[in-house]
């Protein structure tokens, strides 16, 4: 079993910083430089997520050094929060987070014009997601015109 076994023993220390730290890192950057608050979300929520994970293994170190377990258990947990396929982090906001915390104000970008701004603000996150991918795609003007087009339906009722 040598060099395997030694590496199946030392996987979390091999992979871990990897998953755990670099490539949320990477695609932070790519989240903060991308035009889209979509993928903020995902990114912010994991770094939340990883610093109760810290917090949680600093305050038990001695209770979890006796888990033999407990260094995979974090790369599986940080695995699924990380990876595309699963976005565990962004499941989490959605399914726990959002139910318990009231959100306020939030920040519509200034790269809307104001009429879509006030559009934007009456709208809940998830129809905000929405129109966002909508303007990503299709471009602000497109999004102006199915405004003015709500605003003439709205009249003639």
């Amino acid at each position: 079993m040598g060099v395997l076994g030694t590496f199946a023993r030392h996987l979390d220390s091999i992979i871990g910083p990897g998953v755990m730290l670099l490539f949320p890192l990477y695609a932070s950057i790519r989240a903060i430089e991308s035009p889209s608050t979509l993928d903020d979300q995902q990114w912010l929520t994991y770094w939340v997520l990883y610093s109760f994970i810290t917090l949680f293994e600093l305050s038990l170190w001695k209770i979890l050094a006796w888990i033999p377990i407990w260094p995979y258990l974090k790369l599986v947990l940080c695995m699924w929060l990380v990876l595309p396929v699963f976005n565990g982090a962004a499941y989490i906001y959605e399914n726990f987070v959002r139910k318990y915390v009231k959100i306020g104000n939030f920040y519509i970008g200034s790269n809307y014009p104001d009429g879509q701004k006030k559009v934007l603000q009456m709208m809940s996150l998830d129809a905000r997601k929405s129109v966002q991918r909508y303007i990503d795609r299709y471009g602000p003007d497109a999004f102006e015109k199915v405004i003015r087009a709500a605003e003439r339906e709205a009249k003639k009722h």
